[in-house]
């Protein structure tokens, strides 16, 4: 609701009355021309909602994440359009608009035992649009043709896949909506769609199953945004429109987004024996592809909200198995071959100014532009990563941008509370003052190790204290933070002990049946520095107590990593990056026990084990194409691939196409 509410209240500006021109009286039409706001031109945007209906009777639908809505065959939904609008003398729009979406993960919780399940890929429309002008407010129907793909996944008695099929299906679509012109080229929508598409038959005969009809019937209820991009595109002429406005931007909401397109390989590697999840021995490339938009709101003085819908797509290599330290900061635990959608991030933010000094705040992706207090206290509430707001560093933290290895980017023995996507719910408090700050978070945790659902039972903690200073008039920044989670994990040692009495028994059965609500508690410590102009060094040191399963992150215990990090003034391309840095990670001995017993961790697993640290070196170069895309390409050399000096090392070449706008 709160993210339907602030698609209409962005576009209640558009009735303000000084951005939208009012008719003038006859009287005064000498005086002034009378200007209008002008539905004209191409557009491109992106939506988010929610959908229902049915795929037909017999289906199993498989329930879609629906949040704070109930499950349904889409769940909420996501996706793009792009569109041209022409407003004609007497005020009425016709338009063309295009559409592709897609549909959220599924919801583990309410997933029922089924020997199959069907679910969408993605479902498109192309659609004429017929709309009336009311200055800068336009309802409109619309309709046309649509199509989608269906899946269909076959289970064995567990519920685990093991097989699937997909069906393309056409049919057509109708609805109506309403526009809102916001502030600048931007506009907002809110629309109802139907859509039906034609039954496609699944031939399950070689399963021992009947044949099953799908029929998809479905509702959507989205909101949106466009962007005008042009009157005409600029390789046709045009001419000007006479009076024509543009609404005034609003420093009361901002718009940002990001796409990053990763690809990563390694050749075959020495591997005398593979496990569960061991990285395959033969070689692998894979690709990640995610999309964010970040949008900004300001409630009042102080308090803003921020949503951030994401689509993903794509796996790391070997479905993110096989290394500790793993190669690519994009990569989900719950990867997929379409795009999957989800609300990424959705949270309240209030600041409270203790007065003084004030600083400058730039306009920025989850940053509305402004002033405030340097001494504040700041409150956030919602969800989000850990990460946001702790253990950051000026030069690796964001695998979009700079390192891309999990162990570079992160305090990577720090077990944060994460669902499979890396984001839980929470709130963090934090006094800042001009040389420190100390911060402190309450997060929910997952159900159980590796798992996609966060519950209130039990929960993680973490406090951090931020110091600033210069040494020689350069820079720097130093973190310490300590945490604790409380999690249903099962305990290594215990796990050993039952299967040392019964060695019939498979240690993973035996670490399943022992979980219970356990502690996970350690410390990391986070320094940066600026050495000369645009060059900086850091480094991280972090541990846990490594006595009982990994909950959320990846399979470290022990973590010591540091880097450089040059820009490219130096050889005159200023918004250039390179990189240098390496990790070593480590396990406790009760993790390794573990492991060499032929356990399983969240990310590794060979079977058994011949224990040496993990050892990670990375380089990269960050090319500036322009102001808003980077290319980069990334080196890393991993010795010991999951902490097994028996296989590997393994080199990994990875391409990253990132843009911001």
């Amino acid at each position: 609701m709160k993210r339907v509410l602030a698609g209409f209240a962005l576009g209640a500006l558009a009735f303000d009355g000084s951005a939208i021109a009012a008719d003038i009286s006859p009287g005064m039409a000498l005086k002034a021309p009378r200007l209008v706001y002008d539905w004209t031109g191409f557009y491109l945007g992106g939506h988010i909602g929610y959908g229902g209906g049915s795929f037909g009777p017999g289906s199993n639908p498989l329930p879609a994440q629906g949040v704070f809505l109930p499950p349904s065959p889409t769940g909420l939904i996501g996706g793009y359009q792009i569109g041209y609008n022409r407003q004609l003398s007497n005020n009425v729009v016709l338009g063309f608009e295009a559409d592709a979406t897609f549909s959220s993960p599924q919801d583990a919780a309410r997933l029922m035992p089924a020997p199959f399940h069907t679910t969408f890929d993605y479902f498109a429309t192309a659609r004429g649009r017929i709309g009336y002008a009311f200055g800068a407010l336009m309802p409109y129907v619309t309709g046309g043709v649509a199509w989608g793909r269906t899946k269909l996944n076959l289970n064995n008695a567990d519920g685990d896949l093991i097989a699937s099929a997909s069906r393309d299906h056409f049919g057509w679509t109708a609805g109506a909506g309403v526009e809102f012109a916001v502030g600048g080229n931007w506009t907002a929508k809110a629309e109802y769609a139907y859509l039906d598409l034609m039954r496609q038959t699944y031939d399950l005969g070689n399963a021992g199953l009947p044949n099953v009809s799908v029929d998809p019937n479905i509702h959507t209820v989205k909101v949106g945004l466009n962007y005008r991009l042009w009157d005409t595109p600029p390789w046709l002429p045009s001419a000007p429109i006479t009076g024509k406005t543009v609404l005034p931007e609003s420093t009361d909401w901002n718009v940002h987004a990001q796409t990053t397109f990763i690809a990563s390989a390694y050749p075959r590697i020495r591997s005398p024996y593979e496990g569960t999840n061991s990285l395959p021995g033969g070689g692998q490339g894979r690709e990640t592809f995610t999309t964010t938009a970040f949008l900004g709101w300001r409630l009042w003085q102080g308090g803003e909200l921020y949503l951030n819908p994401e689509l993903a797509q794509g796996f790391g290599l070997n479905s993110t198995l096989g290394l500790a330290g793993f190669p690519n900061g994009e990569a989900q635990k719950g990867g997929a071959p379409f795009p999957r959608f989800r609300m990424q991030r959705y949270y309240f933010r209030q600041t409270l100014g203790l007065g003084g000094e004030q600083e400058d705040v730039p306009d920025a992706a989850n940053q509305l532009a402004g002033k405030r207090d340097i001494d504040r206290i700041t409150l956030t509430v919602g969800r989000f990563a850990v990460g946001d707001f702790f253990d950051g560093n000026s030069y690796a933290k964001d695998p979009r941008a700079d390192f891309m290895n999990w162990a570079m980017w992160s305090s990577a023995a720090y077990d944060f509370p994460a669902d499979l996507p890396g984001f839980t719910r929470g709130a963090i408090v934090e006094l800042n003052r001009k040389d420190w700050a100390i911060r402190a978070g309450l997060f929910q945790v997952p159900a159980q190790p590796n798992n996609d659902v966060l519950t209130f039972k039990t929960g993680g903690a973490v406090v951090e204290f931020e110091e600033r200073h210069q040494i020689f008039d350069q820079p720097g920044k130093l973190r310490v933070g300590a945490f604790i989670n409380r999690g249903n994990t099962g305990s290594y040692r215990g796990a050993l002990a039952i299967e040392a009495n019964d060695p019939t028994l498979d240690i993973n059965d035996v670490m399943s049946s022992i979980r219970r609500a356990s502690d996970k508690y350690g410390f990391y410590v986070n320094g940066e520095q600026q050495v000369a102009t645009d060059v900086g060094i850091f480094g991280r040191v972090s541990w846990n107590d490594g006595q009982n399963e990994i909950l959320s992150f990846t399979d470290i215990d022990r973590s010591v990593s540091a880097g450089v990090s040059i820009k490219g003034s130096h050889w005159g391309r200023a918004n250039d990056t390179i990189g240098l840095g390496g990790a070593i990670n480590g396990l406790s001995a009760a993790h390794r026990d573990f492991l060499v017993a032929g356990g399983n961790g969240l990310l590794i697993g060979d079977g058994r084990l011949n224990y040496g640290t993990e050892r990670i070196l990375e380089t990269y170069y960050a090319y500036a194409i322009d102001k808003n895309f980077t290319l980069t390409a990334d080196y890393q050399l991993i010795a010991n691939p999951a902490y097994n000096k028996d296989r590997g090392p393994v080199s990994i070449f990875s391409g990253r196409l990132h843009g911001e706008f």
